[in-house]
């Protein structure tokens, strides 16, 4: 059984920074893809980044770009989230998704790709 917990949310001004982790159990990340989406109240679930674990490459929505990275950390099995230069409009749940499968009919960015997911993180950014 795959478990995703993360951890790291919380309460910060527009402009300070806060470090997501996506932690696994029951499964290693080694041939996953971890992504990072949102939903904000009101709005649908939106895809934020994502990495390959295999080769480390990554991709970003266009609105964090330049201010988020993702990483992973192998012997924690832990997948991060580096959020710097928050605003308000980042104000939302962050989730943690994952799949294990190297090809599906869905991109990375499509959460229909991911059959795993943590319950989430809030992040609530102040002006």
């Amino acid at each position: 059984q795959v478990q995703l917990v993360e951890s790291g949310g919380g309460l910060v001004q527009a402009g300070g920074s806060l470090r997501l982790s996506c932690a696994a159990s029951g499964r290693t990340f080694s041939s996953a893809a971890v992504g990072w989406f949102r939903q904000a109240p009101g709005k649908e679930r939106e895809f934020v980044a994502t990495i390959r674990w295999s080769g480390g490459s990554t991709y970003f929505t266009d609105s964090v770009k330049g201010r988020f990275t993702i990483s992973r950390d192998n012997a924690k099995n832990t997948v991060y989230l580096q959020m710097n230069s928050l605003k308000p409009e980042d104000t939302a749940v962050y989730y943690c998704a994952a799949d294990f499968r190297f090809y599906t009919d869905y991109t990375d960015t499509d959460p229909r790709r991911y059959n795993y997911w943590g319950r989430g993180t809030q992040v609530t950014v102040s002006s």
